[in-house]
């Protein structure tokens, strides 16, 4: 039995042409990757099917070279959540390399969230307004906090988070891969539960579908996470599908160790 469970779905939505988004997930790793592109053209597009392929292939890589959990001394976390905050680093340096080079991804971007789950800790960073949350039981939380304008003023108390979602200005980022070198990747680690849904998304979800319906879907298919995937996009569709739309819903059954370079199952487990 695996100590996890994950998929991986995206939508093009109702009315986009293409789809920007790009998801990755390695079971075997431990390791989630989603991205939500921007640029004119196709560029979009390439920014984050380059951000995916580069983290994981960077994560799988880093993960087979130190003991599992161990600390990074100059940052007191976890070498797994400097690994991620890394990989996204790198990733966004070679997207602004490649659209110096190549005048046709001039301008392209995009967002990412970064998850590596090892033993019962996981470890994620994440740069825009992609998300991360958590479902504990029955409570649903955020683990990440976009990187917009708009989260800027309801961390100020300024507007509420149903304003900010009906806000003209909801989409306007702070922070993105393409945009600078060396971008600030913010790192979030945390203790898992055997039984915790962590769910990452792309706006598509989040400017159409509040946090309860998003609660309650997951809730209701909690034992199908196929079914709870799909279950979301077609909400975010039925709300007019106005932007491209990828989710990827990851549940803790067990944790995780690493030996050569491969994440296992603890011996003992369910």
């Amino acid at each position: 039995m695996s100590a996890l469970e994950m998929i991986a779905v995206t939508d093009v939505g109702v009315k986009r042409s293409h789809n920007e988004d790009c998801v990755g997930i390695d079971l075997a790793s431990g390791i989630a990757v989603l991205a939500d592109g921007m640029g004119g053209h196709n560029a979009g597009e390439v920014a984050s099917a380059m951000a995916v392929d580069l983290i994981k292939r960077l994560l799988k890589d880093g993960l087979t070279r130190f003991p599992q959990g161990e600390l990074d001394e100059e940052t007191g976390f976890s070498r797994e959540a400097v690994l991620a905050r890394d990989s996204a680093v790198l990733a966004n340096n070679t997207i602004i390399e490649t659209a110096q080079s190549k005048p046709e991804c001039a301008g392209m971007g995009t967002t990412v969230v970064v998850a590596v789950f090892f033993g019962d800790r996981i470890a994620v960073s994440h740069v825009g307004d992609s998300r991360m949350y958590l479902l504990r039981k029955e409570v649903l939380s955020h683990v990440t906090e976009d990187h917009s304008l708009i989260q800027e003023q309801v961390r100020r108390g300024l507007l509420t988070a149903e304003d900010a979602r009906n806000s003209a200005i909801k989409n306007l980022v702070t922070r993105a891969l393409g945009v600078e070198m060396d971008v600030e990747a913010d790192v979030v680690e945390d203790i898992t539960l055997v039984g915790d849904t962590y769910m990452m998304c792309s706006d598509g979800l989040t400017d159409v579908v509040p946090d309860e319906a998003i609660r309650l879907t997951m809730l209701e298919h909690s034992n199908n996470l196929e079914k709870a995937a799909q279950c979301l996009i077609d909400l975010a569709n039925d709300a007019g599908g106005p932007d491209n739309i990828s989710v990827i819903i990851m549940r803790v059954k067990n944790e995780f160790t690493r030996k050569k370079g491969f994440l296992t199952r603890l011996f003992g487990g369910k």
